[in-house]
């Protein structure tokens, strides 16, 4: 065993997060050390873009004397948007042990600028209004894939609640999301790495929205309607190849609608199901949507989107 070591580094609170749009990161430690009466009294951090072999070292902190381990702030230039960075850690103690570096860890960073943002807030164009009961609304397209994939995000958000699926496959395990917030100031949008569900071909997304907080019924004396009366999906998706080429799959009228089983879903008042109105494969490939409905368009502000900070 190392006399002295450096365990469980941290980026934001994180293990390894994706989607993080803070631009002054602070990074935190553990210390793992033989002996009695062992205290930090030196670190050094290295930040690398892209590259795990820290071949293009874009911040080294040098030996910095300091006890601090927790909340050290990034000193580094400007972080761009979608990007990995790989960092690593090494301490001095007071006994003249030197650590060898932490295993790397890395941060990803979301969309940091809103003129990033070209997905369309879509929205169903025919959904029953009815303030006792409201369907929730399913939305899917189709694409294709020709090349050989190095990696590919979703971010994604609602005007509601919301939940996408892939492939046939649910894309993350988070519910209630984007989560409770004040929806006409501020808006969590979640990242995921999606690289694992796409095939070769053509390649079905789907997503699932409900009222949730944004629209539902809240408190007494049928309070709905709070933030917004129009359930909506953003959603845009990167895919980078191989090649150094990138698509993206925004939501836009190219996605198509209809109502499913869920004929109502409220956060207090429960579900209702008709298990006959389900359809089976709705998110796979060889589904035929010609009944569905094409999209509307909703105009809903950007500049409101923040990465998601905490677990929905």
């Amino acid at each position: 065993m190392d006399v002295l070591k450096v365990v469980n580094p941290r980026c934001e609170y994180k293990e390894n997060p994706i989607g993080i749009d803070v631009m002054m990161h602070r990074f935190s430690w553990q210390i793992q050390a033989i002996g009695r009466n062992i205290l930090q009294t030196g670190y050094r951090i290295q930040v690398s873009e892209e590259d795990g072999l820290f071949r293009n070292i874009i911040w080294d902190s040098g030996k910095v004397e300091s006890d601090q381990s927790i909340h050290v702030e990034y000193g580094g230039p400007d972080l761009k948007s979608r990007t990995r960075y790989y960092y690593r850690i090494k301490i001095w103690d007071n006994k003249g042990n030197q650590s060898d570096w932490s295993e790397n860890a890395f941060w990803e960073m979301g969309i940091l600028n809103q003129d990033e943002w070209i997905a369309e807030w879509i929205t169903p164009k025919l959904i029953t209004e009815d303030t006792e009961l409201q369907a929730c609304p399913m939305f899917r397209r189709d694409f294709e894939i020709r090349k050989s994939i190095k990696k590919a995000r979703i971010y994604a958000t609602s005007l509601g609640l919301y939940y996408l699926e892939l492939n046939g496959h649910r894309v993350g395990d988070w519910l209630l999301t984007p989560g409770w917030t004040s929806y006409n100031n501020r808006l969590q949008y979640q990242t995921y790495d999606v690289t694992s569900l796409i095939k070769e071909g053509k390649n079905p997304i789907g997503a699932v929205v409900g009222v949730g907080w944004y629209k539902g019924n809240l408190a007494w004396e049928n309070n709905r309607n709070i933030f917004g009366d129009k359930l909506a999906l953003l959603m845009q998706m990167h895919i980078s190849y191989e090649d150094g080429s990138e698509d993206v799959i925004i939501s836009d009228g190219k996605w198509k609608t209809s109502t499913g089983p869920i004929l109502m879903s409220e956060i207090y008042h429960g579900e209702k199901y008709d298990a006959r109105l389900e359809k089976p494969g709705w998110s796979s490939a060889d589904y035929d949507d010609g009944d569905w409905s094409q999209v509307a368009i909703l105009y809903h502000p950007k500049d409101i989107l923040v990465a998601q900070e905490n677990e929905p």
